[in-house]
């Protein structure tokens, strides 16, 4: 009894569990072998592929154009005689030298032959008088002062006192350069010293005077000098 319970544990089993063990291993096989004839065969036999293409190819189709048909031609016309041109310059060099025509001729040119030529004066001639002298250089105008002395007033105006700066109770003196021309008429005048409600009575004043003629070296110069114009009230 004893021996039939415990007789599978001592003797080894040989029944389908006997068979399996060996089935896994096989299968595994298998299964490697098909994977690589799925695989691997087609990669070593890599002529048998197709080979790629390695650039495109494009084909064009050039349409073809019928030739243009030829125009028709047009006939030309004649050339006409031109007339020759009376004034235009001659091309063949003349063989002598032809008299100027009498409506060409100027006469004024002309020059008559005779004794009078000779002796330099000839009738209808105009003898053209000298030119005048030029003037003589205008110098510049020179300041009062040193080897210029002042020229003397010959003409005195009284200036003309404004109401409005007698009602303002103003008065003084105002102080002006005047420039003297050469004929001693004073030609500009500016206020060097101002008293505003004084100065243009003290221009017109100033304006209106006088002087001699100052000369340098016996030539006759603007000068420029200092006046003063007192304003007093009485």
């Amino acid at each position: 009894m004893p021996r039939d319970l415990f007789g599978n544990v001592t003797r080894p089993f040989a029944g389908v569990g006997a068979r399996s063990r060996y089935t896994v291993p096989l299968s595994l096989a298998a299964h490697t072998l098909v994977v690589a004839a799925v695989v691997v065969v087609p990669l070593v036999a890599s002529d048998a592929l197709p080979a790629l293409r390695s650039r495109l190819e494009l084909s064009l189709i050039t349409p073809v154009v019928p030739p243009e048909p030829p125009r028709p031609r047009v006939a030309r016309a004649p050339d006409t005689a031109v007339a020759a041109n009376p004034d235009a310059a001659p091309v063949v060099a003349p063989t002598g030298v032809a008299p100027e025509p009498t409506w060409q001729r100027d006469t004024s040119l002309e020059v008559n032959d005779g004794p009078d030529i000779m002796g330099g004066i000839d009738n209808g001639i105009e003898v053209l008088a000298p030119p005048p002298p030029a003037p003589p250089p205008q110098l510049e105008p020179v300041r009062v002062g040193g080897a210029i002395a002042a020229p003397a007033k010959t003409h005195d105006a009284a200036p003309i006192y404004p109401a409005i700066a007698q009602a303002a109770r103003v008065q003084g003196v105002v102080i002006i350069q005047a420039t003297i021309g050469v004929n001693g008429q004073v030609v500009d005048a500016a206020v060097l010293k101002s008293i505003p409600l004084l100065d243009e009575a003290a221009l017109a004043a100033v304006r209106q005077w006088r002087y001699t003629a100052t000369r340098l070296n016996g030539q006759p110069v603007a000068v420029v000098m200092t006046v003063t114009v007192n304003f007093q009230l009485r």
